[in-house]
């Protein structure tokens, strides 16, 4: 009897995925989220807790050494479910699924690490990083094996309250971390300073977004923000159907209207997700795909609303919000892009959200052409040539100086940049 081999079956058959979202892929990555949900298997965390890695999207440009560190940081089993487009997820998540129930696969590629591990020093890591998925250790870029510095938590008890289960997800830190030197921090102590990078993938985060941070303690000191595989010339998704109109193609109201609430849908869904709502996330993207997917305006309007209205009024996501990336408004509109709409503090971001998913509801079945003074993209109107989210990276460092870690998440959730959005190269930001 083939015991290993009736083991990999068995573990195959819930595999636990970690998405490997691509600047150009908003598309693909929307397919791997809903089939996942369908087939109810679990989203991994970080590299040691993932079976599957789903790549979203075409690697072009300096993103790809990134991609590569991921996988290799996958302990065996593991398998890779590559889609370029939509309609190619659901057959690389079968095989991906059939790779990790073939033993003989997956002791070739146990040999193959062995090997390699051999010429460092005769040490394979699975063993390690399968005993991490148990530890619930987390890691941000998936740059090799485990470290002690593995998840910070905002100490919020909230079992028994309006929103079960809510608490803030954990912040992931990347393996082979440099040697931490120390510093004065706020207080005037001297406290160990690390530089980490965030990014480019973790779950529930912006494509191609690198965010590198001075840390000490559990503060961020300095903030530098840079972008990977920019998708020069491929626009946004979210902005399609205004990028259509420009060009002189037919889009009427409706189907904008879709999209930015799919968009607003689809932010919200990442910032309840890093806040701990899982339930409101998975509502915020089974909405954000019956708006995508056509549903009867009739049929969805209603949950929309409702959706909108929980999360509005609920206090205790206010709660632990509240007060957190106060970006102020001169600050915003010095910056231009897509700044303006996204003053105040993370409360008010995801407020504003709410009341314009409430608003664009009553557009969702106009078939009159669209009117780009009427509605804009989500992220509002390029400016001086420049991508909406270039203002966003542009106040990012500023906002997230002197955050706690846990809410340095919040804050990049709340804004939300899209990469494609940006005009031309790579648009950076520093702080300090």
């Amino acid at each position: 009897m083939d015991l290993t081999g009736v083991l990999l079956r068995c573990g195959a058959a819930r595999p636990h995925v970690l998405t490997a979202a691509l600047p150009g892929g908003t598309a693909v990555r929307l397919a791997v989220e809903e089939q996942l949900r369908r087939r109810g298997w679990p989203e991994a965390l970080s590299p040691a807790d993932a079976d599957v890695l789903a790549v979203a999207g075409i690697p072009s440009g300096d993103i790809g050494g990134a991609l590569e560190q991921v996988w290799a940081a996958i302990p065996v089993p593991r398998a890779r479910a590559d889609a370029g487009h939509p309609g190619e997820v659901a057959a690389a998540l079968d095989a991906a699924r059939a790779e990790l129930g073939r033993a003989d696969r997956q002791r070739h590629t146990s040999a193959d690490r062995h090997r390699d591990a051999g010429g460092a020093g005769g040490h394979s890591q699975g063993a390690d990083q399968h005993a991490a998925r148990d530890s619930g250790h987390t890691d941000g870029m998936g740059g090799g094996e485990g470290h002690d510095m593995s998840a910070m938590e905002p100490g919020m008890e909230m079992a028994g309250m309006e929103m079960p289960g809510m608490g803030m997800r954990p912040v992931g830190l990347p393996a082979g971390l440099p040697m931490a030197r120390r510093g004065a921090d706020r207080d005037g102590l001297k406290l160990d300073r690390l530089h980490v990078p965030l990014g480019p993938f973790l779950p529930d985060w912006p494509a191609g977004l690198v965010v590198r941070v001075t840390i000490q303690g559990d503060v961020v000191q300095r903030a530098e923000v840079t972008a990977l595989g920019a998708a020069q010339g491929r626009g946004s998704f979210w902005a399609e159907p205004w990028l259509r109109a420009a060009m002189g193609e037919p889009v009427t109201t409706g189907v904008a209207a879709r999209r930015r609430a799919a968009a607003h849908l689809d932010s919200l869904g990442r910032l309840l997700a890093v806040a701990g709502w899982s339930g409101a996330a998975v509502s915020a993207r089974r909405l954000r795909d019956a708006t995508l997917s056509g549903m009867p305006a009739s049929r969805l309007r209603p949950g929309i609303n409702r959706f909108a209205r929980r999360v509005t009024r609920s206090r205790v996501l206010a709660w632990s919000t509240r007060g957190i990336g106060v970006l102020a408004v001169a600050e915003a509109a010095v910056a231009d892009g897509g700044a303006a709409q996204h003053a105040g503090d993370v409360t008010a971001r995801y407020r504003r959200w709410c009341s314009d998913l409430a608003r664009v509801a009553a557009f969702l079945d106009d078939e009159s052409p669209l009117d780009t003074a009427v509605l804009e993209p989500p992220r509002g109107r390029p400016d001086g040539g420049r991508g909406p989210s270039a203002g966003l990276l542009a106040v990012l460092p500023r906002l997230l100086e002197g955050a706690e870690l846990a809410a340095a998440r919040l804050i990049i959730a709340s804004l939300d940049p899209d990469v494609d959005e940006l005009a031309a190269g790579v648009e950076a930001g520093r702080g300090g």
